[in-house]
């Protein structure tokens, strides 16, 4: 699953603080880059490599430091192969629920023939660390891992109980995901008042200048369908009205051509509100307008030509695979295609189909789902002050100017399974991105170096902020 995806805004940035040049590393930046160099040289694919020495270099770090033996532990399903790391750092307060702050240990594979630098070797050049994980997510990791142990470091006391949860499996292809796996089997390790998540929510940068803190609190949801259609075929020299292949087309396109009403929750509202603030001209108008009112056709007729805002204001369904026919001189006993949608949250898969078998008017064509069952229809995580206000405090310190923006994603993170099981949870990465230049899952990745020693600044404070933290 494409978990880290940066949401690449066009956007206009009026007014924001240059990104500071990297001067000699603190003992807390020195300690990050050795936990970050330790992750990314650790092969945690699931093809080539595994999670559980990631899990247990963490595990051992904060053994080091001073944690007992019963608050770190190293789990998984699968035994050596695939396992996630839980440390729980004991709150004071005995009626507030712990936060829970979660990143993925696995990476997506990553071959050396394909990239110009070993991606399994931390290398930094030219202001950039590069290697695989650097953007997804083991900056995240590091960067959480490092706010724990600094806090126990600074003798920090926090109110409420902190677990750390990195986990295996939200990449895919090992046949579990991790945090699946334990709120089924061990709730009772990560269960919180809410969730903190670093797979999401990312700052952005563009030419050097940051352009907003995101906030993500919701995800839409991931659903494919089977489009197909059958007959008795024939032979190519006798054409019937009824070809499999003219009849799915017709289908596909009407599919292709229909947009979904708008539909905006607070999160989206909220987004488009203080977008038009880093917006000018009709732009800024149509946010503002859409915002008030969802009904405003030629708003959003505008604002959909903007892949990024038109996924942002309703479900979307697009056919991403086609095939049919047997032989060339034969007529097609077969044609299927597969339209992939992105649910918002609140409606579901069946609301979806319907809509669509109404779209396609064609009985002829017969629609199944075709998820493998991870499709997790989830509700947004509300904006309360207990979130916004810590997130937005700590921005103003650090980032005077830069706006906070709530965010919805549009692909997917373990955060879903969290608000499934009623755990509210905020992407809040705190390493800025490059909206020109992602390179997540994709050849020669990699992080600005400066953003990631102020993502470390950024997850303590933040972590801190949170945790009513006491010396």
């Amino acid at each position: 699953m494409m978990s880290r995806s940066a949401i690449a805004l066009c956007l206009v940035c009026l007014s924001a603080a240059s990104l500071p040049a990297q001067t000699t590393l603190t003992p807390d930046q020195a300690e990050a880059r050795e936990i970050f160099k330790e992750l990314i040289e650790i092969n945690s694919s699931y093809k080539g490599g595994s999670t559980t020495p990631a899990a247990h270099a963490i595990a051992r770090r904060f053994l080091a430091a001073g944690f007992p033996a019963a608050d770190v532990r190293v789990l998984g399903p699968a035994g050596d192969k695939d396992s996630s790391v839980v440390v729980r750092m004991q709150g004071t307060s005995k009626t507030l629920k712990p936060i829970l702050l979660i990143a993925h240990l696995d990476v997506v594979e990553a071959l050396r023939s394909d990239w110009s630098l070993d991606p399994y070797k931390l290398t930094e050049k030219d202001g950039f660390f590069y290697g695989r994980g650097t953007s997804d997510i083991k900056d995240g990791a590091a960067t959480l891992a490092e706010a724990l142990l600094r806090l126990k470091r600074n003798h920090v006391v926090p109110q409420r109980t902190l677990i750390l949860a990195l986990t295996a499996g939200e990449e895919g292809g090992g046949g579990y995901n991790g945090m699946d796996w334990l709120l089924k089997n061990h709730r009772d390790l990560i269960d919180a008042g809410f969730a903190l998540n670093v797979d999401a929510g990312d700052p952005e940068i563009e030419n050097g200048k940051r352009l907003l803190r995101g906030v993500q609190t919701s995800e839409k949801l991931y659903q494919s369908f089977a489009l197909e259609v059958t007959n008795k075929g024939g032979h190519s020299s006798l054409p019937t009205p009824d070809n499999a292949i003219a009849q799915l087309a017709d289908a596909v396109g009407r599919v292709s051509r229909f947009h979904f009403p708008v539909r905006l929750t607070e999160t989206t509202r909220v987004f488009f509100e203080r977008q038009a603030n880093l917006q000018s001209g009709q732009v800024a108008s149509d946010m503002r307008t859409i915002a008030r009112d969802v009904h405003d056709s030629a708003s959003a007729a505008r604002l959909s030509v903007s892949p990024t805002f038109n996924a942002q204001l309703r479900t979307t369904c697009v056919p991403t695979m086609i095939e049919g026919g047997h032989a060339p001189n034969a007529l097609p006993q077969r044609a299927r295609a597969v339209v992939n949608c992105r649910i918002m949250p609140g409606e579901t898969s069946d609301q979806t189909r319907v809509e669509l078998v109404r779209v396609v008017a064609d009985t002829a064509v017969h629609m199944t789902a075709i998820n493998d069952g991870s499709a997790i229809p989830t509700s947004p995580s509300p904006l309360t002050p207990e979130v916004m206000v810590p997130v937005e405090t700590v921005t103003r310190r650090l980032w005077p100017g830069v706006p906070v923006i709530p965010l919805m994603e549009t692909g997917a993170t373990d955060g879903a399974y969290l608000r499934a099981a009623g755990i509210p949870t905020y992407g809040v990465s705190g390493v800025f991105i490059d909206i020109d230049v992602v390179r997540a899952h994709g050849r020669d990745e990699r992080i600005i170096v400066s953003s990631f020693y102020d993502g470390g600044e950024y997850s303590y404070q933040l972590v801190r902020e949170f945790a009513g933290a006491t010396r």
